[in-house]
């Protein structure tokens, strides 16, 4: 009887892991078997290369953070300004975060990750404006609202600026209010 192999997921999870923590060049084969307690060559049973897992990573990310953030707000519904609220805390949670961020700095220097992240940029900006454009009716407007709400959710995560004598907290919902067009809950 031969010994279980480990299960496809867990290669992607301990990928997905590796590349939160250390860009591409962390996601080592060798270094990912030695994570899982494994020998290297059940990985071969799933995955042609290295590249090869590379790609499910970047498949994963994106399906991740699009397909299923959009698939849960849509389950829990609400009124847009919930639904953006909630797609960003979603999108930029504690397990998604990471891997995004590492995503981004990758694609600095790769042409088809930045197209990949092009693509899911692209899909969480459309979200955006069709959310505020259900509260605001020049699309001029629209897409600014839509930039700066992302590019804050974005931001927040890089930035070290104090905010005199407020809390991060309090600006960003403050900032939110105004991108959403609500009265502060400051």
């Amino acid at each position: 009887m031969g010994a279980a192999r480990t299960p496809r997921d867990r290669w992607v999870e301990e990928g997905l892991r590796a590349l939160a923590e250390g860009g591409p060049d962390a996601v080592r084969v060798e270094v990912l078997a030695k994570r899982l307690g494994v020998t290297k060559g059940g990985f071969y049973g799933y995955f042609a290369d290295r590249d090869a897992l590379l790609t499910e990573l970047l498949d994963t990310w994106e399906r991740e953070s699009t397909d299923e953030v959009l698939a849960q707000i849509e389950r829990e519904g609400g009124d847009p300004k919930t639904k953006i609220q909630r797609a960003g805390l979603l999108t930029f949670s504690d397990e998604l975060l990471p891997v995004d961020l590492a995503v981004r700095d990758w694609a600095r220097r790769d042409p088809s990750v930045a197209e990949r992240l092009r693509r899911v940029d692209n899909r969480r900006m459309e979200l955006l404006r069709e959310m505020i454009g259900t509260f605001c009716s020049d699309p001029a407007e629209v897409e600014a609202r839509s930039l700066l709400a992302f590019c804050m959710t974005v931001a927040r995560h890089t930035l070290a600026a104090d905010h005199n004598g407020r809390s991060r907290l309090e600006v960003l919902q403050r900032a939110g209010d105004l991108i959403l067009d609500r009265p502060p809950t400051v």
